[in-house]
């Protein structure tokens, strides 16, 4: 039967000790996606998705990087890792971005709760971006779409 791999024999929170696991190739991509009422969205892209503070697709991506990078720092259990690469994309969809967030490293754990982190924090930049705008827009569908390496791999 599965447990929870964070808590301990006596139920106290732990980080996992992963120094007999093997160093591999690890790749983790997740996505999600904010939606907007269709007149923010239509003025968005009228202006090419940038206003007073600057582009917004630009300052989320930079902001979604920075976040996978202090992944360690925000989630208490999370291990700190030296990252290969970290992609942040940011397309318009029907009244909405959506953001795929890419993680490569070559550790003994995996790099699922560093995409997550960067879609989340590229989520939240629009946001704050976009809220004088309207705060009636939605962030949603944050998930892990895939990820590889280790002892089981996963793909949605």
């Amino acid at each position: 039967m599965n447990k929870l791999s964070h808590i301990n024999e006596h139920g106290e929170a732990t980080m996992v000790d992963v120094s007999d696991k093997q160093v591999t190739a690890r790749v983790a991509v997740a996505s999600g996606e904010v939606i907007f009422p269709q007149e923010v969205f239509t003025e968005l892209e009228n202006a090419h998705f940038s206003n007073k503070k600057g582009s917004i697709i630009q300052t989320a991506v930079v902001a979604g990087i920075q976040a996978v990078k202090k992944t360690a720092d925000l989630i208490p259990l999370c291990h700190q890792l030296a990252l290969s690469k970290v992609h942040i994309d940011i397309q318009p969809k029907e009244n909405s971005l959506f953001i795929l967030c890419t993680v490569k490293c070559t550790e003994r754990t995996g790099v699922e709760m560093e995409a997550l982190t960067g879609v989340s924090v590229s989520a939240l930049t629009i946001y704050d971006m976009c809220k004088a705008l309207s705060h009636d827009i939605k962030i949603t569908n944050i998930q892990l779409d895939q990820k590889s390496g280790g002892k089981s791999d996963f793909n949605r």
